[in-house]
């Protein structure tokens, strides 16, 4: 008798346990993170990378007026707050676009001044100092993976890519088009997101060339984020391009997977917006879409037609779980969401700006896990 009790009493303890588990994974939810209060008013964030639960940057702009360009922002994690984080020798006005790394003692910062010209910023583990950009060429963005670092740019109005050999930086090929985002894997395995004339592409680089594909044929559409999870599954994210339609003339989204053999359109749940960037899990897959501007259709007949869609697209392998943005008071939704995972967690961060009181913008941080 003692002993049905005992196995009863646990089935009992395990059971609740199991409920009080599932309740805790369906309250996870995307929390917002404050910016520290020495950010100034009209600020906005652009990127992030992440090294631990401890350690993170986050790169953008702040005190941006009228015909004002603002200043450099660049933003530290230290583990409980972000910190405004000086940066000596840096007297120019502008913005901090980009942020990667292949390490903690090596990041390096992309900037655009106010006359346009490219700065290039180097953190060796210790402090952050401004190193030689490349010349001739206006920056956009830095990626780093694979123990790899190369730079987005243009150079007299053409596509520029730049790599990091350790002491320079040297031109690689191009592929046709537009690249707006890659994902390295090594030296010889690298996968650039884009565009051409004859729509969105994605192409590979094998150390050698270039081997491209048009993963959707509409002229306007365009991909800005892949991930390359293995030789038969790659993702890419953008826009479908599409113009016209519904007031405001939304566009729709645009995710294509590749199977190793084929690009195929993937559905997501939301009819309007643009995929602005891809995060894997700690594993490496797929685990996270953010949308930008996502909308949808509303019931028939609902005035106005569309609806507020998700921000962001949790991937478990199979379907899609919607997730948006908390609010927060007298701010708007983002329309910049950029996503930086942190490795070994299932945490993930997102920076970007969102829309301020009376016509402005803000910085907004916000952190799932």
């Amino acid at each position: 008798m003692a002993r049905r009790l005992l196995v009863a009493a646990l089935a009992v303890a395990m059971a609740l346990m199991s409920v009080m588990a599932s309740a805790a994974a369906e309250t996870l939810s995307w929390q917002h993170v404050p910016v520290p209060a020495q950010v100034r008013p009209q600020a906005g964030l652009n990127e992030a990378v992440a090294f631990g639960p401890g350690r993170a940057w986050a790169v953008g702009t702040d005190a941006v007026g009228r015909e004002a360009p603002g200043f450099p922002l660049m933003l530290r994690w230290d583990g409980a707050a972000w910190k405004r984080q000086s940066l000596p020798g840096v007297g120019w006005q502008g913005e901090l676009l980009s942020v990667a790394a292949t390490s903690p003692t090596a990041v390096w910062a992309v900037g655009r001044d106010a006359a346009g010209a490219a700065h290039l910023l180097r953190h060796d583990g210790k402090t952050w100092r401004e190193t030689r950009a490349p010349g001739g060429v206006a920056l956009t963005k830095v990626v780093a993976g694979g123990d790899e670092t190369w730079l987005i740019g243009s150079r007299d109005g053409a596509q520029a890519l730049l790599r990091w050999d350790g002491r320079g930086w040297r031109d690689v090929p191009v592929p046709p088009g537009s690249v707006y985002g890659l994902h390295i894997l090594a030296a010889d395995d690298v996968w650039a997101a884009g565009a051409t004339n004859s729509g969105a592409a994605v192409s590979h680089w094998d150390g050698q060339a270039w081997q491209q594909t048009i993963v959707d044929g509409f002229p306007r559409s365009a991909v800005s984020s892949v991930l390359a999870v293995s030789p038969t599954e790659v993702w890419a994210g953008g826009t479908a391009g599409f113009v016209g339609g519904p007031p405001g003339k939304p566009i729709p989204p645009l995710l294509v997977r590749f199977d190793g053999q084929a690009w195929s359109h993937a559905t997501v749940p939301t009819d309007f917006g643009s995929i602005s960037s891809l995060a894997p899990t700690k594993s490496g897959a797929l685990g996270w879409v953010s949308v930008v501007r996502s909308q949808k259709w509303g019931p028939p007949g609902s005035n106005p037609p569309l609806v507020p869609g998700p921000d962001f697209l949790a991937w478990n392998g199979q379907s899609f779980t919607e997730h948006s943005e908390p609010a927060v008071a007298g701010e708007g939704d983002s329309w910049v969401l950029q996503l930086a995972p942190v490795p070994g967690t299932d945490t993930v961060w997102s920076v970007g700006r969102a829309a301020g009181p009376e016509g402005t913008f803000a910085p907004r941080i916000q952190r799932f896990g």
